[in-house]
């Protein structure tokens, strides 16, 4: 795991952005495709922004799948994880491959398995992700499940994470934040060739010294991220002051 810090997202998200763009080119140069993975959230705006603006990906051989999705809300929805990526991301770039959204709305058990079915047959080359206020990773809440082999599953969600959603704004209540999401699994996130994690501002500080200086362990879900063979860290000097080490 290498660490990036910048003095503020709008840098962050420049540097995880370009980053992830060229090794996106290099899974095209070298296999004549690519397949990630994409995040969502806040915390995921000025990396997604960049991406946009870099030149020469070409789009069209390109696959996407994204982390995770509330379970019974519309895409029509504010909070919808499938309207963030179509309003930030897929009306703005060419032609894609092919994109698989996860529908909240369908039988969760249904959508889980069709979404591992795709999966599996699209080995991930870069991953977008970020870690939450209590550490988790995709929708992965502490204590995390470490050993499932399923790439999709059925999560529920706890007060912590509940909580962020609230209070970044997607929601008006904490009664309409829902309990329960289909996320990507810890396993599945971690068999992706590269990782691009974005984490920036200050209520983040805290699960990221949890999760990059602590031991291992499901209760910091992102601490996983440590053991991966190609993950890179970008933090903002909010989200990395309580690090020991800089």
């Amino acid at each position: 795991m290498t660490l990036s810090i910048s003095p503020n997202p709008i840098e962050l998200g420049q540097k995880a952005g370009s980053i992830g763009a060229e090794l996106i080119r290099k899974a095209i140069q070298n296999q004549g495709f690519a397949s990630i993975i994409l995040a969502t959230g806040t915390s995921q705006f000025e990396t997604l922004s960049q991406l946009l603006t870099e030149k020469d990906i070409d789009w069209s051989k390109v696959t996407v799948f994204h982390l995770d999705e509330y379970i019974g809300i519309p895409i029509s929805h504010p909070a919808s994880f499938r309207k963030y990526l179509m309003e930030r991301f897929f009306t703005h770039v060419p032609q894609l491959k092919a994109y698989h959204l996860i529908s909240g709305e369908k039988n969760p058990d249904q959508e889980c398995d069709r979404l591992s079915t795709l999966i599996q047959n699209h080995p991930i080359d870069v991953a977008f992700v970020g870690i939450g206020e209590n550490g988790h990773l995709a929708f992965n809440d502490p204590p995390a499940d470490f050993e499932t082999e399923k790439p999709y599953l059925v999560v529920e969600l706890d007060q912590a994470c509940r909580m962020q959603q609230l209070g970044e704004g997607w929601f008006p209540s904490l009664e309409e934040v829902p309990t329960q999401a289909i996320s990507m699994s810890i396993s599945q996130i971690m068999k992706s060739k590269h990782i691009i994690c974005s984490v920036p501002d200050r209520r983040k500080a805290q699960a990221v010294k949890e999760c990059l200086e602590s031991e291992v362990s499901n209760l910091h879900p992102a601490s996983i991220l440590q053991t991966h063979q190609d993950c890179k860290v970008f933090l903002d000097q909010p989200a990395s002051s309580l690090l020991t080490d800089q």
